[in-house]
């Protein structure tokens, strides 16, 4: 009797054992949802898009400013956005007004003055914070997935940044956070973050990027 309770007690711990392994281990149908589909944003009208919309699209995601000395990038972004567009790029615009107050104004004076200066046609959406505690959960996520990569000190406005951020804090390269206008981040077609320019990358550089992508 004795033996048979424990081949019973053997057999039932053996086939838990192979549930519980069998519930945790993953499936090829297993779904990512550490990408950035799982985000929502609020558009330049105040509706709520879920980022799943660009599903297999390529992202340049860019916080942007009306009057900053990177404004002009405005020009090359529409650029790249004419050349890809019809490939499968899609740029997302989020205006910031956390760099020296260098966005000032509505969503719809801003809207209006880069479509009136600049001719943009790409989707611009409401006016967001970046860092801090207000900094919205997609910004969040990019800045986790790409930490800051330094400025092109070769660039006398990336030298100038360079010098003013570590004269502030001598450790500021190791911070993550967003440190000016016009930083980027590449999206590939599964959502993923790819890589992170600063505001003095050449566009010849993320046009390359962006290419490879396509």
């Amino acid at each position: 009797m004795k033996q048979f309770r424990f081949l019973a007690f053997f057999v039932a711990a053996i086939l838990m054992l192979t549930a519980c392994n069998q519930s945790n281990t993953p499936t090829d149908t297993t779904a990512n949802t550490d990408n950035i589909y799982q985000f929502n944003v609020v558009d330049g009208n105040g509706d709520t898009v879920s980022l799943s919309a660009f599903e297999n699209k390529v992202l340049l995601v860019v916080n942007t400013a009306t009057q900053c000395g990177f404004t002009p990038q405005y020009a090359d972004l529409q650029n790249l956005y004419d050349t890809y567009r019809d490939r499968g790029l899609e740029i997302l615009d989020f205006p910031c007004n956390q760099f020296g107050e260098q966005a000032p104004g509505t969503i719809q004076e801003i809207h209006a003055f880069c479509t009136g200066t600049f001719g943009t046609t790409f989707p611009q959406m409401a006016k967001i914070e970046v860092n801090g505690e207000q900094a919205i959960p997609l910004y969040c996520w990019l800045k986790e997935k790409a930490p800051f990569g330094g400025f092109d000190t070769t660039d006398p406005r990336g030298a100038y940044l360079h010098a003013a951020f570590l004269a502030q804090d001598s450790l500021y390269a190791q911070n993550p956070d967003i440190k000016w206008n016009f930083t980027k981040f590449l999206i590939d077609r599964q959502g993923n973050v790819v890589c992170r320019f600063e505001p003095t990358a050449k566009i010849e550089e993320i046009s390359a990027a962006i290419e490879s992508l396509l």
